[in-house]
């Protein structure tokens, strides 16, 4: 599969069964509205999906579902990173045979610190284990995962591997780093993690956002991105800042999550898994507020 991922990608949140085992239906459902309401793209199993709090299968048995619904593959990444290098060649491979688009890893985040010089050893055992016809996306999250992917480490390994490396999410908030990686790698597809970003994405040589908070900015956001440039489309990247201001005002995937709640009109959405909770009733009342005030 030749396709690249370009423009308006959300970082899919994941509903759960009252058990916290994973509501496929619902996902599947919410993949599929994401589309229709004009999202270039789909990051499912990322850090707003809560990946890292499920185990292997399920995660796997997850891309599997999503694989089994007719949705477009080519139009989803799925994450697949792991501390265990064995677990995440696991989740590597799933997605891979079952034709998703990319896989995003993260780096191996328990030991730390990391040097360039372990980074290169896990991703050449990941990209050997895995096969040649990888197709790899870095994720950069260093508040979360305590490891940043560096400049000089990330441009060797598109040297090495330069039909398998594909691009970064970058999830660090610095303009900076993504620029210079947008910048500084060749054929290399960066996307920022926030949609006030899109306005600057010509100019840097950005391959559009994947974002926790499209999964309600989207048709703003989708607007934004296809008419960047125009006057509509700076108004349109200005309403889904302003939106995910609003949502980033309390821990961003309760919020998202929440957000979900009321506009699927069933409070299982909010549900999550220990240790992050959802939001209070106080919380969600007044973000359900400023949201409808905000036109969405």
């Amino acid at each position: 599969m030749a396709t690249r991922l370009r423009g308006v990608i959300a970082a899919a949140a994941t509903p759960l069964n009252p058990d916290l085992s994973i509501d496929t239906d619902r996902l599947i459902e919410h993949c599929r509205a994401l589309l229709a309401e004009g999202c270039d793209g789909i990051n499912l199993l990322g850090t707003t999906g809560e990946a890292t709090s499920f185990s292997v299968e399920q995660r796997i048995a997850t891309m599997q579902a999503v694989a089994r619904s007719n949705l477009p593959l080519s139009k989803f990444m799925a994450g697949t990173g792991a501390a265990s290098l064995s677990d995440a060649v696991r989740l590597t491979r799933a997605a891979l045979d079952l034709n998703f688009v990319g896989a995003l890893v993260l780096p191996p985040f328990y030991y730390k610190p990391i040097d360039n010089e372990g980074l290169h050893a896990y991703f050449d055992a990941l990209i050997d284990r895995v096969g040649a016809d990888l197709r790899l996306y870095l994720y950069n999250f260093p508040q979360l995962s305590g490891v940043p992917y560096p400049l000089e480490f990330v441009q060797a390994l598109k040297q090495k591997y330069p039909r398998q490396l594909l691009g970064l999410k970058d999830s660090s908030g610095n303009n900076d780093y993504a620029i210079a990686m947008a910048q500084g790698v060749t054929d290399f597809d960066v996307f920022p993690s926030a949609e006030g970003t899109l306005k600057d994405a010509d100019r840097y040589g950005w391959a559009g956002c994947i974002s926790a908070t499209v999964n309600v900015t989207v048709r703003a956001a989708a607007v934004g991105w296809k008419s960047r440039g125009t006057e509509e489309g700076q108004h349109a990247i200005a309403a889904a800042a302003a939106q995910r201001a609003i949502l980033a005002r309390s821990p961003v995937i309760a919020a998202v999550k929440q957000a979900l709640a009321v506009k699927y009109q069933h409070a299982g959405w909010a549900r999550m898994v220990p240790p992050l909770h959802s939001l209070n009733a106080e919380q969600a009342e007044q973000q359900a507020r400023e949201l409808a005030a905000s036109g969405i």
